[in-house]
């Protein structure tokens, strides 16, 4: 084996070769967006003033130093795609210079890098040799009849793709770009080395960069050193210390950044492409994605409390924190995220706080228990916190998971009641059965009992294997129902520290027993499980339906279902695009695609963005499914052609109707039916009772466009939520105005991720505290806010209210009086701040 590094226009040029794709190879299935990807890189690295961009490696194989072929094949057994793409966009750019009568230009990419110019033999001509389908449709690209080729082909989509992106102004910044692609040539001698031992080594080694590896790199690399030393101690490596299991000594940075990512982008990426979906986010490395960096440790703070409990102060957060551990409910750690955040802000209680996680296992545990899927929670969380009201924080939360439908419901009493007196609660995972009993157990009980003891286990009151006086005492319906119906259900289920005693003996037997006086009976029980059997003298079907209701009221009581009375303008809800009605007429509020959410309100964009989208994911069965939808390249085929990609072409000008049942059908060929998820928009008039989010938008509107004497807020949009924030001209300060039913409020926020900067800021400020409110004209209220981390200093006024239209000119008033003076009074002393 030869392993060489050089760069990739001398490896295709070389006289005289042929790349063979083997057919054992899988399909060349790059699309346009890995073209688009290498288009970028290759005009990027052309641009700069030196330097190279690396590729990767090609492997292959070579029959060695006494070949007599006419051409010397190089049987490609790994980086065909590549190769391939490359070999493409050098056939667009041969023809683009074709075209534009660059002769000698078009001549030399023929000859070198596309052909064997003087071989003898037609099949060794073609410098890249390539199974069936794909060798047709390069031919056809070289011929120029792509036009004539039937079938689909990545091949011709992706020629297409760079034939659309070459001009004039870029094709010499094309080619140069090429010939600073660097590779690492690998090549293997038949005979003499084992190409499947080494690809397999390549390909399986567990050596490859992880996605937290890859973003450390990505945020470190192209530093100075000293800075590089700087960021590592001072962000990256806080986010690697608290994003760890502390007992297992496993880092989790990979898992805290997708569901850092998931909270801010409301959608989940793909564990394999969490690195590439973190530099999408921030390909612009300004002063906005510094102070991203520093609330990724920030936050990173919290994930250490969700990932180790142990950590957490507060009795009873770490008490509900573990429990959601137990149970594993991962899922919902981005929208957990955001709700410690503003615990830490001071936005909300630690009370409210518990309440949250304590709604989070009733609405988990209830799924678990009616038997609801796992996987619809990734979009319920995703985004949750984007439903949140901040001035009712927890109602809020409630309503949003009220509103949830389908196989994101939460399952009422009755619901529970139906599916918990038949589920089987014995035969399922041991730390979701630990779960149950250590709280069913341990309900407002004083001395709390330790129900992971060894010495206490599961103990069938009804037994797996009755003896022959169970048949003797239960008449024979009751032993049928026990026996087939009601062995492991709750109510038949209690805890022993004398399970082996007991074993299969009669109910009589087990209430009494105390063999050496070791009290190994129910009547000696102190468990509150136990409690009622002390009292029987039987155990009976009538017993056993008696003892589930006590076992079920208990249950509703720790596992609740939040006593709160839905708003009538909070009663529209998410649906499922197959349960959604007749949509003519009528607007979306949002639409959620495959874990997406769209604030769109058109149907028409959505019908859009979700063809668009099933293109991207499979062309091919898009367009061999004409007989669904029609889709060409042919503009003349439609009144109101709308292009998706690549030129095909799709039918726009249809009614609403006509969308959704279009979407339906794609939907149901994709098999990604539960997968669109639309809520109509509320467009009741603006009144008292109508939806806040309704009037606080219609009043943000009405005074962004009155406010004057200030550039404050100038391109900032109106928003449902009561509060509205423009930047300050330092990282983490901002000037936020409030709106509520009570309070019309001027604030300057000192809220970046460092709660010791905070205080540092505010501190600075009331040095100045007399200047400041001289130049404002009047008294401030200063909150430093000690136990949050946040500060703020504010002007407001409490005897308004948002919902009363007769207020507003108040409201407006004092907005457009104060927010000048308010930045004027803090202007020369922010920029002192550090």
């Amino acid at each position: 084996m030869i392993a060489t590094q050089l760069p990739i226009v001398e490896f295709i040029e070389k006289r005289n070769v042929q790349f063979v794709i083997p057919v054992y190879q899988r399909n060349y299935d790059w699309s346009t967006n890995e073209c688009h990807k290498l288009s970028n890189d290759i005009i990027t690295v052309a641009r700069e003033q030196s330097g190279s961009h690396f590729i990767g490696s090609i492997v292959f194989i070579h029959e060695g130093a006494y070949s007599t072929r006419e051409v010397k094949e190089l049987v490609i057994i790994d980086g065909q795609q590549r190769l391939t793409t490359i070999n493409i966009l050098y056939v667009a750019l041969f023809r683009f210079a074709k075209e534009t009568n660059q002769g000698h230009e078009a001549e030399k990419l023929y000859n070198m890098f596309l052909t064997n110019q003087y071989v003898q033999n037609e099949s060794s001509k073609l410098k890249l040799k390539q199974t069936d389908t794909n060798s047709q449709a390069f031919k056809a690209i070289m011929n120029a009849t792509e036009g004539e080729f039937d079938a689909y082909s990545n091949v011709i989509e992706n020629f297409n793709y760079f034939k659309s992106k070459i001009n004039e102004a870029n094709f010499q910044t094309i080619l140069d770009g090429l010939r600073k692609l660097i590779f690492v040539e690998i090549s293997l001698e038949r005979d003499k080395d084992d190409p499947q031992r080494i690809f397999e080594s390549l390909n399986s080694t567990g050596l490859d960069l992880s996605q937290s590896d890859l973003i450390r790199n990505y945020i470190l690399m192209d530093l100075p050193p000293r800075q590089q030393d700087k960021v590592y101690n001072q962000i990256w490596n806080p986010i690697e210390e608290n994003a760890k299991d502390l007992i297992k000594q496993k880092s989790l940075v990979s898992e805290y950044i997708r569901d850092y990512l998931t909270l801010k982008k409301k959608k989940i990426p793909n564990k394999s492409k969490v690195y590439e979906e973190f530099k999408k986010m921030y390909q612009d490395k300004d002063e906005a994605y510094q102070q991203e960096l520093e609330n990724i440790k920030s936050y990173s703070v919290h994930y250490k409390k969700l990932v180790n409990p142990q950590t957490v102060k507060n009795d009873t957060i770490r008490k509900e924190l573990n429990y959601i551990s137990r149970l594993e409910i991962n899922v919902a750690f981005p929208f957990l995220l955001q709700v410690f955040e503003d615990a830490d802000n001071g936005i909300i209680s630690d009370e409210i706080l518990i309440k949250i996680l304590k709604l989070i296992q009733s609405y988990t545990w209830r799924r678990f228990i009616v038997g609801l899927p796992t996987n619809a929670l990734n979009k319920v969380f995703m985004t949750l916190y984007s439903e949140i009201d901040t001035e009712d924080y927890y109602e809020s939360v409630v309503l949003a998971l009220y509103k949830k439908r389908g196989s994101g419901k939460f399952p009422n009493d009755q619901e529970v009641r139906t599916a918990l007196k038949d589920k089987d609660l014995y035969n399922i995972q041991t730390k979701n059965r630990n779960y149950m009993f250590e709280l069913l157990e341990n309900f407002n009980n004083k001395e709390h009992v330790d129900t992971s003891n060894p010495n206490i286990s599961i103990e069938h009151i009804f037994p797996q294997n009755p003896n022959p006086d169970w048949s003797n005492q239960l008449n024979s319906e009751d032993f049928f129902m026990f026996k087939e119906r009601y062995l492991n259900t709750i109510a038949n289920l209690t805890l022993s520290g004398n399970n082996g005693a007991l074993s299969n003996k009669s109910f009589s037997a087990k209430k009494v027993m105390n063999n050496n006086n070791d009290e190994q009976g129910y009547q000696f029980s102190r468990l509150w499980l136990n409690s009622y059997l002390t009292t029987l003298d039987e155990w009976s079907i009538k017993n056993y339906e008696e003892r589930f209701e006590l076992i079920y009221i208990r249950f509703l009581k720790i596992w609740e279902y939040p006593d709160i009375e839905l708003p009538e303008e909070e009663k529209g809800t998410e649906i499922n695009i197959f349960e959604a009605g007749n949509p003519t007429g009528k607007k979306l509020e949002y639409f959620i695609f495959e874990d997406t959410k769209y604030d769109e309100s058109a149907v028409s964009m959505m019908y859009f963005e979700v063809v668009k989208t099933l293109f991207q994911k499979n062309p091919k069965l898009l367009i061999e499914n004409q007989d669904i939808m029609k889709i060409t390249k042919n503009e003349e085929d439609f009144r109101a052609p709308s292009e998706i990609a690549n030129g095909y072409q799709i039918e726009f000008n249809i009614d609403s109707k006509s969308k959704f049942n279009y979407l339906k059908k794609l939907l149901t060929l994709y098999d990604l039916e539960d997968e669109l998820v639309i809520k109509y928009s509320d467009n009741n008039p603006i009144s008292f009772k109508a939806n806040r989010h309704v009037v606080r938008h219609k009043y943000w509107e009405r005074i962004l466009d009155k406010i004057e004497n200030t550039h404050l807020f100038e391109n900032v949009n109106p928003t449902k939520d009561h509060w509205l924030s423009t930047g300050a001209g330092k990282a983490g300060v901002a000037y936020t105005m409030v709106i509520t039913k009570s309070i019309t409020r001027i604030e300057l926020t000192l809220g970046s991720s460092s709660k010791e900067r905070n205080k540092r800021y505010f501190k600075r400020l009331v040095n100045h505290k007399t200047e400041i409110e001289n130049r404002f004209g009047g008294q401030l209220v200063w909150e430093e806010l000690p136990n949050n981390k946040m500060s703020r200093i504010k002007i407001e006024i409490n005897h308004v209210n948002l919902f009363n239209e007769d207020d507003w000119d108040e409201m407006d008033n004092f907005f457009i009086e104060n927010l000048p003076k308010f930045e004027e009074a803090f202007k020369n002393y922010l920029g002192q701040l550090t």
